[in-house]
């Protein structure tokens, strides 16, 4: 990993956590190590600096940060993209959508064997990575312990984990994949591709998308706590880059970054709207959904989320975010206390054994033996769609678990990541879609019409306080509306901040608004396939960057590794020479002739050697050894 730019720490200063050189115990945090492992902690942004000296370090580290604690060279032109394309989409809907469409069209066709390869490479190289001497790697100084307890970091993952899109597809996809939208290349019929349908939606919502989360996650939470860099994208590719991320490339990467991350959140808003719309008109409070009401809707939940964001995400979205994870709670364990429990075990059991038969299959299948349009449509609209969408949200997510992981080794950072967030989705799934597929093949048989944003309320319709589960539905998506709006402005303002953790307010309210317009766009185009085309395309340049990012992150690791090998050797060889001298030293007779003899001669020999370069030796008059055999009188050379 290489740091041109990089500061030693002041003379005679030592870093926190560590003991001083030449110690002969082993020190956790070596003064010496190199800038390329960790920079100074006068350049590390510290809990209790100020905003002022926090912009200051931030400038020291090379982030250009100009007036308003915004960096106008990603500030500028993400704010122009992004505005750009949402007035595009609204001021010529149909063009718009065409656009979306074809772009889709063609990355589909051309590139989307590239997003399921990438997939699978996330997959094998978080594995690999967790499993290599690199795992005992800790995220922060190797003195570093997690500031957040075991349970509480689960659960922060899984609140990660939850989303907009767990409870709109709940119901739908495994049910969808069995009646009207059923995989190009499955024989069979009905229940008979309950497994298939079941192990395709794991592979959707399981280790596929969290392997991509957990390479940006790991590669951003080294930089930033083991590196003591900001919190940026860029900074995740220094490896590779060196010191050309604080110029235009890291800008190009940050602004990546920031409009795949915005694109994601509006295409996260656009179907929480969607589903809100369907859960008031199942309760009656709305007759049908039109593209007014729904607009209204953005408008109101964004302002609530302006609200939240404006404030600093303080004691009240805290406490929303915890409400929220427990009505999800509750809500799944009314799904299966109120429908088929029994089926609802054996559906996860069975379709666990099913995804792990079929896993290399289905991470692969490209959807090179069918070659209609409707195979196409499929791909586009299902498994290309969500690679996109979690490449482009993976910027917002990455950040997120980033921060939460402070003091975790490698290993434990990747298999809290990988497997946590993956079996709580696939349980989620199990429960939700296994209430769905009973009700459609072995119960009343009125499901095959569904649509994903009505979904979840037809299955109340079968449980007891209908009216009351629906409600709680409704609250439950609005909250995920307002949190993911929230948290992901944020995380965007601090990317077009240079990595200031308290980026100005100003701009806070202008990601939050530009998130909530983009929506209305997306929506405004074409509705969901809008949506879906919009993350998907958005997604592709990023998706690249995660690749580097693995690079990287080999890069990084490999020199960390190798750095803290050779201090351990080296403290390993001192303390070996330290005994061996005092064991010498003890056992020497002590005799004052002895001593005297060996002691002047040796001093009198090593001062009087001279070098091959040093010129004709010169001895002192009378002085034994200035000759040039052994035993002749010495010379002089005056």
């Amino acid at each position: 990993m290489s740091s041109p730019g990089s500061t030693a720490p002041p003379e005679g200063e030592t870093p926190q956590g560590a003991s001083p050189p030449h110690s002969s115990t082993p020190v956790a945090w070596p003064e010496e190590l190199p800038t390329t492992v960790h920079l100074p902690r006068s350049l590390q942004i510290a809990d209790e600096d100020n905003d002022d000296e926090i912009t200051q370090k931030l400038r020291r580290q090379g982030a250009r940060i100009g007036r308003g604690t915004v960096a106008p060279a990603v500030f500028i032109p993400a704010l122009v993209i992004i505005l750009g394309a949402a007035l595009f989409t609204v001021f010529f809907p149909g063009a718009s959508s065409t656009v979306f469409q074809g772009a889709q069209g063609w990355v589909v066709a051309n590139l989307g064997w590239f997003y399921m390869v990438s997939i699978g490479v996330f997959v094998v190289f978080a594995i690999v990575l967790a499993l290599s001497p690199y795992g005992a790697i800790r995220l922060g100084r190797d003195d570093d312990r997690p500031e957040f307890g075991l349970i509480s970091w689960f659960a922060m993952l899984f609140a990660a984990g939850m989303g907009i899109g767990l409870v709109f597809y709940g119901v739908a996809e495994p049910l969808g994949f069995t009646t009207n939208n059923v995989k190009p290349g499955w024989t069979g019929d009905g229940a008979e591709l309950s497994g298939l349908a079941m192990a395709q939606t794991f592979i959707h919502w399981g280790l596929h998308p969290w392997a991509a989360y957990a390479v940006i996650g790991l590669a951003i939470a080294y930089a930033i706590h083991r590196r003591g860099r900001p919190v940026s994208i860029r900074w995740a590719l220094e490896p590779i880059f060196g010191e050309r991320v604080k110029g235009w490339i890291g800008d190009v990467i940050d602004v990546l970054a920031i409009v795949g991350t915005v694109f994601g959140i509006a295409t996260s808003l656009g179907l929480g709207v969607q589903q809100i719309t369907a859960g008031l008109i199942a309760i009656g409070l709305v007759g049908q959904a039109t593209n007014w009401f729904m607009i209204v809707l953005i408008v109101c939940i964004t302002f609530l989320a302006t609200l939240s964001v404006v404030s600093g995400v303080g004691v009240g979205i805290k406490w929303l975010s915890n409400a929220n994870l427990s009505l999800a709670g509750l809500l799944m364990i009314a799904a299966l206390l109120f429908g088929p429990t029994v089926f609802i075990f054996q559906n996860f059991v069975e379709s666990l054994g099913i995804y792990l038969a079929n896993f290399f299959n289905m991470t692969l299948d490209v959807g090179a033996y069918q070659r209609s349009e409707k195979a196409q449509t499929w791909f586009a609209g299902n498994t290309l769609f969500y690679w996109g969408w979690w490449i482009a949200w993976s910027p917002f997510v990455g950040v997120f678990i980033a921060r939460i992981s402070r003091g975790r080794t490698v290993r434990q950072f990747i298999a809290g990541v990988l497997l946590v967030p993956s079996l709580v989705g696939m349980i989620w799934f199990a429960v939700w879609g296994g209430n769905g597929l009973f009700r459609q093949w072995f119960g009343a048989g009125d499901l095959g019409d569904i649509t994903a944003e009505e979904s979840m309320f037809r299955i109340f319709d079968g449980f007891p306080a209908t009216g009351l589960l629906s409600v709680l539905g409704i609250i439950l998506v609005a909250i995920f509306f307002i949190t993911s709006s929230d948290s992901g402005s944020l995380v965007v303002d601090m990317l077009a901040s240079g990595g200031h953790p308290n980026p100005p307010i100003w701009s806070r309210v202008v990601w939050a608004v530009l998130e909530g317009f983009l929506a209305i766009a997306l929506l405004l185009s074409g509705g969901l396939e809008s949506l879906q085309a919009g993350s998907l395309v958005t997604a592709l340049p990023f998706c690249i960057i995660l690749l580097l990012m693995c690079v990287a992150l080999v890069k990084a690791l490999g020199l960390d590794h190798a750095v803290l090998r050779q201090h351990e050797q080296m403290q390993r060889l001192e303390r070996v020479t330290q005994h061996i001298s005092s064991e010498f030293t003890s056992t020497l007779p002590e005799n004052e002739r002895f001593e005297s003899y060996v002691d002047d001669r040796i001093d009198y020999r090593l001062s009087r050697t001279r070098g091959a370069f040093s010129g004709r030796g010169r001895t002192e008059k009378g002085a034994p050894g200035g000759g040039t055999g052994s035993g002749s009188a010495p010379t002089t050379s005056e």
